[in-house]
């Protein structure tokens, strides 16, 4: 088990402060029950058609193996479907993460379960916000990151204003997929990592094998910022919260034209039969900008391992170079 650790992961009792973003119809309690048992702190994801029989039965795999997890939501999500939170709190999990909303009415009732929460930020002006509605963690996710957010800031410079700007823990998220990346945002003052792309070929995910395969194949120039699947899709989700996937022949056909696509009943239909045969050259597959890193599929603790490993390999070494002198000032 991994043993890097911020006075944050340390509070939590972690053995690596890895959070595993909650992606939607990837992060799965199995997936959850393997990033906790290396250490970190899995999390489950209820997504775009997250229901409450999903969440349910996810979150049983690491209840049954006697392992802390977490859950996120999405805000817009819960307006339609309020029994999910009541799920969420029934599966008394260590951390609930709430994001893509402006409502904090649901920080105290999840705050006086004694559960700790969360929520994603995308700049300076969401963090004060969700620090004085009193989340007790905050995400800064980063526009490099996949799948759905608000691609204001890259995120080395959204962390480092977010953390001039509150004072509560803050995750960093966006484009971590290595340990140069991981030790990084540590370097920086992230009191841990929460990270998607690299989980999402795991074994223990729930990504299909089409989405693997393509991911593998990707570099860093391959993903794209787009509505295009979710107009197509009928996915409810704001307007400024696109998603980044992975570029194919329907994001190119019809980015700039999702009024014209909302419309075409047959490349709707087109792409519903795509995501059921599994065709990525017009299926979509979230990725954020770390993706070109991904070489091989490797088991979710090995994962965290390797990550821990070498960040913390990467931190000895830097503090040891000693290549940089601040003279004394008289």
């Amino acid at each position: 088990m991994a043993t890097l650790s911020t006075p944050w992961s340390r509070a939590m009792g972690l053995g690596t402060p890895i959070l595993n973003a909650p992606m939607g119809g990837v992060a799965g309690g199995q997936l959850a029950a393997a990033v906790s048992a290396a250490g970190g702190l899995g999390m489950i994801g209820v997504g775009s058609a997250g229901a409450v029989a999903l969440l349910e039965r996810e979150a049983e795999f690491p209840r049954q193996a006697g392992l802390r997890f977490g859950i996120g939501l999405l805000d817009w999500r819960l307006r339609r479907e309020p029994g999910l939170l009541d799920a969420a709190l029934r599966a008394v999990p260590a951390l609930i993460s709430i994001s893509f909303g402006e409502d904090p009415s649901w920080v105290g009732r999840v705050q006086d379960a004694g559960i700790l929460t969360a929520t994603q930020v995308f700049d300076v002006e969401d963090a004060r916000r969700a620090a004085d509605s009193g989340v007790d963690v905050l995400i800064a996710r980063g526009a490099e990151g996949g799948g759905h957010g608000e691609p204001k800031v890259g995120t080395l410079p959204l962390l480092e204003a977010v953390l001039d700007s509150v004072s509560s823990p803050v995750l960093a998220a966006g484009g971590i997929s290595s340990s140069r990346g991981f030790a990084a945002v540590l370097a920086a003052g992230a009191s841990g990592a929460w990270i998607g792309t690299a989980f999402t070929i795991c074994p223990e995910s729930l990504t299909s094998g089409f989405a693997r395969e393509a991911l593998l194949q990707a570099n860093e120039t391959s993903t794209v910022t787009t509505r295009v699947f979710d107009v197509a899709l009928g996915y409810e989700w704001p307007s400024k919260f696109p998603a980044r996937v992975l570029r194919n022949d329907f994001s190119e056909q019809w980015s700039g034209r999702e009024d014209a696509l909302a419309s075409d009943v047959a490349a709707r239909a087109r792409l519903a039969e795509a995501v059921a045969t599994g065709d990525r050259r017009i299926a979509h597959v979230d990725a954020g900008q770390g993706v070109g890193l991904l070489t091989e599929a490797r088991p979710a603790g090995e994962v965290v391992e390797r990550l821990s490993a070498g960040a913390a390999d990467l931190l000895r070494s830097w503090a040891s170079l000693g290549g940089v002198v601040v003279p004394e000032t008289h």
